[in-house]
């Protein structure tokens, strides 16, 4: 099955379940779903942070400082923040990510996701998954910090980042 074909819930503005439909339909029709972001970190506390492939359905070729994804039908964001951290980092055995908070992501172009953000600490070997990451590395805050002007960047991941930071005050 394609990534297009998997099938999401189709979410209101209150984060309620009102239909089904496939992750392209979705994307191509503005339809809302659900997102989990996960920061994970190293043994040292640096971020992960990653260059999408040119073959992402949303996002191709842009950095991001979170790994996740969709929240599949009838998932709930718990499983889907642990599944998308083991898949994109290449790991098994990752501790469940501690849940954060949840917010509307709205480009006011059409683009509308819930979105559950996540930590989680990575002590074990990363290997990313080709399909999904083209460069990869651990880097500090305040390298990830300096690039933001400098880096095209996915810009739910920017949204999620700056929530973030509010969040840790």
């Amino acid at each position: 099955m394609s990534a297009a074909d998997e099938i999401l819930d189709i979410v209101d503005e209150h984060d309620q379940v009102i239909g089904r439909s496939p992750r392209g339909e979705a994307y191509a029709r503005g339809l809302r779903h659900r997102c989990v972001f996960i920061q994970a970190r190293d043994a040292t506390g640096r971020v992960f942070v990653h260059r999408r492939t040119a073959t992402k359905l949303v996002f191709p070729s842009l950095y991001d400082m979170f790994v996740g994804g969709v929240v599949g039908a009838g998932e709930s964001y718990d499983d889907a923040a642990l599944r998308e951290a083991e898949e994109e980092l290449g790991v098994h055995g990752l501790p469940r990510p501690t849940f954060l908070f949840k917010f509307l992501y709205d480009d006011g172009a059409g683009q509308s996701w819930w979105s559950a953000v996540y930590e989680v600490r990575c002590e074990l070997p990363v290997r990313p998954q080709v399909e999904e990451v083209a460069w990869h590395d651990f880097l500090t805050e305040e390298e990830v910090v300096s690039r933001l002007g400098e880096w095209e960047w996915v810009p739910d991941g920017v949204a999620a980042w700056e929530k973030l930071r509010l969040h840790r005050g």
